[in-house]
């Protein structure tokens, strides 16, 4: 037999504790998810990414001028002064095969195309090579030369010159 009273004894959360503790957890939720933002996070991993290929392919040519007496490779010396050009197998044809593996191990490419593994060296010496890093380079008049990123995101600038 239950005797009057008894109810109040009883351990528990009433319903609006509850709520209480659950919009809590959802405010501190919303917080979270809006501070940690994946798709910024993604796009800075992606932007980091761009930045070490820019350093890569201007290191590359960088070291095929040190080791050819200071001589650009004939591609890159018959660029129009300060235009960049996409960094692809119609614009360079035998660029890639001539850094690639001597230089560099693969030509990176923009992590948005494809696989973002990067050029392997047969793809170079193919008959027909088909290839895009989605970089762009460019020689200005004092045959400085600057690798760019042109689909760097979040508004960031990527580009290497020396």
């Amino acid at each position: 037999m239950i005797k009057n009273g008894s109810n109040l004894n009883k351990k528990g959360f009433t319903l609006i504790e509850l709520l209480v503790v659950i919009g809590i957890l959802a405010v501190l939720l919303a917080i979270t998810i809006i501070a940690i933002n994946p798709a910024r996070q993604f796009a800075n991993a992606n932007n980091t990414a761009r930045r070490s290929a820019v350093t890569q392919i201007l290191n590359a040519v960088g070291a095929y001028v040190a080791e050819n007496q200071g001589q650009l490779p004939a591609e890159v010396t018959a660029l129009v002064a300060a235009t960049p050009t996409t960094l692809n197998a119609t614009n360079f044809p035998a660029l890639c095969a001539q850094l690639v593996p001597t230089y560099i191990s693969a030509l990176p490419t923009d992590p948005t195309l494809n696989d973002g593994n990067g050029i392997e060296s047969a793809d170079c010496a193919a008959a027909t090579p088909v290839w895009n890093t989605g970089y762009s380079i460019s020689r200005d008049a004092n045959n400085r030369i600057t690798v760019a990123a042109p689909s760097a995101e979040n508004a960031a600038v990527i580009s290497v010159t020396r």
